[in-house]
């Protein structure tokens, strides 16, 4: 009977730990699924930022005739990008603790995808001398359409996700800041129609730089820890986080603000493009800007790279601006 009783105690015991041991097993795949969605879900969201950066530049840009076509096959090009975005969030695994916040990102790419639908339908006419008031009053619209994904994705996306995380005991990365409005002043029509009449013109962008010497210079450039020489050739391993490390140099008198960045992989339709901006290089500095690179290249060939510097207002010497390299891709 004692035999029996140890016995039985002792089953009961080995259950209880197997139940524990699967429990935890659960606990610790469901916190990994959290935390996977989190990292996907931010390059997402990086991806639809470079967006942003690139529209508004467009928006910006020299403009005029010459450049009409140049405009449109940019807009066209972040039109189906961004329809590309909601279609990866969509398949995105999603843990059923994060179902909420994973609707209102989806809310968030699929009004970015329709604004920048919007705009590239309405750029022709509003470059064109028909009906331009109404075509550039259709891009102003977007705008608002672009802000109301700002309300979701801070008001709703981030405090959700951060919610559930933390219901959860969850610790994983930092949801990414998004605003993809640059600044309310795109929020005026008026604004916006003077932007648009610059690119129509060939005078937009156009700003006047602070007396004294203006000028950055590409310094060393890493990809994945690997450092790139210029007119050489470079291994580097893919890696789920591969990034470019990229060292800007100020060599003017001034202090440069909003300096893009930009990367490109590959040649003519296959390039991949990726790019980042620097906020601020005071006269003297050098600061570093991290790149990821959120496509697979090619791997076992030789593809060329070629990393830019954007010229800043009043810059008259951009011979150092751009680099050219070569990097073969392992697996």
């Amino acid at each position: 009977m004692v035999r029996r009783t140890i016995a039985i105690v002792a089953g009961l015991i080995v259950l209880v730990l197997l139940v524990l041991a699967v429990r935890g097993c659960l606990n610790e795949r469901k916190e990994s699924a959290m935390q996977d969605y989190v990292t996907d879900a931010n390059a997402l969201v990086q991806e639809s930022n470079a967006e942003s950066r690139s529209l508004f530049r467009v928006l910006q840009g020299p403009g005029g005739q010459d450049q009409a076509v140049n405009t449109e096959s940019a807009l066209n090009g972040l039109r189906t990008a961004s329809s590309g975005l909601v279609d990866r969030a969509e398949d995105l695994d999603v843990p059923d603790e994060l179902s909420t916040a994973q609707r209102y990102l989806l809310e968030t790419l699929e009004l970015r995808r329709d604004g920048l639908a919007g705009v590239a339908n309405a750029i022709p006419q509003a470059l064109a001398d028909q009906e331009r008031r109404q075509s550039t009053a259709q891009v102003a619209r977007m705008m608002r359409v672009f802000s109301a994904s700002d309300v979701i994705y801070a008001g709703r996306y981030v405090p959700n996700l951060e919610s559930a995380l933390d219901d959860e005991e969850v610790n994983a990365e930092d949801p990414v800041e998004s605003q993809f409005v640059p600044d309310t002043e795109w929020l005026d029509p008026a604004f916006v129609a003077d932007q648009v009449a610059g690119i129509r013109s060939g005078e937009a962008g156009d700003q006047a730089a602070a007396p004294g010497l203006h000028g950055n210079g590409l310094g060393t450039v890493t990809l994945g820890g690997v450092a790139l020489v210029p007119g050489g050739s470079a291994t580097v391993p893919l890696t789920g986080d591969l990034a470019f490390e990229v060292q800007v140099a100020n060599q003017g008198e001034n202090t440069e603000t909003d300096v893009p960045v930009r990367a490109t992989v590959g040649e003519g339709g296959n390039a991949i493009a990726a790019d980042a901006q620097l906020d601020t290089i005071a006269a003297g500095e050098t600061k570093t800007v991290q790149i990821p690179l959120n496509e697979n290249p090619p791997t076992g060939q030789n593809v060329p790279i070629q990393v830019e510097v954007e010229a800043v207002p009043g810059e008259e010497v951009t011979d150092n601006n751009v680099g050219d390299f070569s990097v073969i891709f392992t697996g």
